[in-house]
């Protein structure tokens, strides 16, 4: 077994999870070699946990989804909550053959999946101790234009950051966005307004997501104005968007248009929650530097931010529901066009460098045109 993998087991089972004795573990994986729910099996054996397994395709997935009835996607949500309830915490690895797996499933099929199986998520999401990543495919090492041997490189190298080191800034930026009442945010085709006063910011330093490195919030619901363009391509719901491009008014998505405005537009319309936006998020990871039509990647780019049409999360709640959470993501470094973020009318976030000195840690050295370390 690669030892590059055990670390990653152990970085997961025990950083992320924080996996005890006794404690029940579900792993879930997709398109991923056998390999992976073995090593996180004897990772969570070491802790004394016990694992318990979901063994996925994305090809089988696309199957169900295409053919089942409303009455099958509630079974199925029935069997997936009830096993979800006896777990203390989930893991789940993500590879993908090929990301267009569901692009040509129907709209109300899919919208109807998503629907049935929100509990699911919900009580994963808000009851257990879970992380989520993906599995290095050559269908990945494609999108991020780069050989299958680099890519892999580059997936253990970020995925087995010491995220604490992080945690000064991270910690810093977390009690500036709790004082923050009004947040605007320019940069070409971008001119957004909105209010974060009283609405808890959530560090992200490796034990919900890898790769991490973000903070995050959420906008007082109905305080979004102005408009904002994402410039990092994305793929939700198996299909592509770029220059996704959003208006708002009193929190609302009025207009939104990209490359696909009929398929953005039907994503938008799949509940009244999203056209809301759930969260607000910084993004600073410095070794994930390009987009690649990733979202678990692409959030945490180096002087990046994402807003997330959709349900916003518990700890930091808006009170949005709903069964989207896109998040999409605007590159604010000088070679993306540059940016800044204003907390209260000061610029705490300038072509992706933080200003603050509280903040400086968070900037990766290749940005301040030093050597890395």
């Amino acid at each position: 077994m690669d030892p590059r993998l055990h670390q990653l087991a152990k970085v997961l089972t025990g950083f992320s999870t924080k996996l005890k004795k006794g404690e029940r573990v579900l792993i879930e994986t997709f398109d991923t070699p056998d390999s992976v729910p073995l090593a996180l099996a004897r990772a969570a054996r070491e802790r004394g946990a016990q694992p318990f397994f979901l063994l996925r395709s994305s090809r089988v997935l696309r199957e169900f989804i295409v053919g089942a009835s409303p009455k099958e996607f509630k079974a199925e949500a029935a069997v997936q909550l009830k096993r979800m309830q006896g777990m203390d915490a989930y893991i789940a690895v993500r590879g993908s053959h090929n990301i267009f797996e569901s692009s040509d499933v129907s709209g109300p099929q899919m919208a109807g999946y998503l629907k049935a199986m929100k509990p699911v998520l919900d009580h994963r999401v808000n009851k257990t101790r879970w992380v989520v990543l993906r599995w290095p495919t050559p269908s990945m090492a494609q999108q991020a234009r780069m050989s299958t041997e680099a890519f892999e490189d580059f997936f253990y190298r970020v995925c087995t950051l010491d995220y604490a080191r992080m945690i000064p800034g991270m910690n810093a930026l977390k009690r500036l966005m709790e004082k923050t009442d009004k947040v605007h945010i320019t940069g070409p085709g971008t001119d957004l307004r909105f209010s974060i006063k009283g609405i808890p910011a959530i560090t992200c330093g490796g034990e919900y997501n890898i790769p991490d490195g973000e903070v995050f919030t959420a906008p007082v619901k109905d305080s979004v104005e102005g408009e904002v363009s994402f410039n990092a391509s994305t793929v939700y719901q198996g299909g592509a968007y770029d220059q996704v491009r959003l208006v708002f008014k009193k929190g609302k998505v009025v207009e939104a248009t990209s490359n696909d405005n009929k398929g953005l537009n039907r994503i938008l319309d799949s509940d009244a929650g999203a056209r809301y936006i759930g969260e607000f998020a910084i993004g600073f990871n410095p070794h994930v530097t390009e987009p690649m039509r990733d979202i678990l990647f692409d959030e945490k780019i180096a002087g990046s931010f994402h807003f997330t049409p959709g349900q916003a999360y518990e700890q930091a709640d808006n009170g949005n529901r709903s069964q989207v959470h896109w998040d999409l993501v605007n590159i604010q470094r000088p070679e993306w066009g540059g940016g800044e973020i204003k907390f209260d009318g000061k610029v705490i976030r300038k072509d992706g460098i933080f200003i603050p000195k509280s903040l400086h840690k968070l900037n990766p050295d290749y940005l301040l045109g030093k050597k890395s370390r």
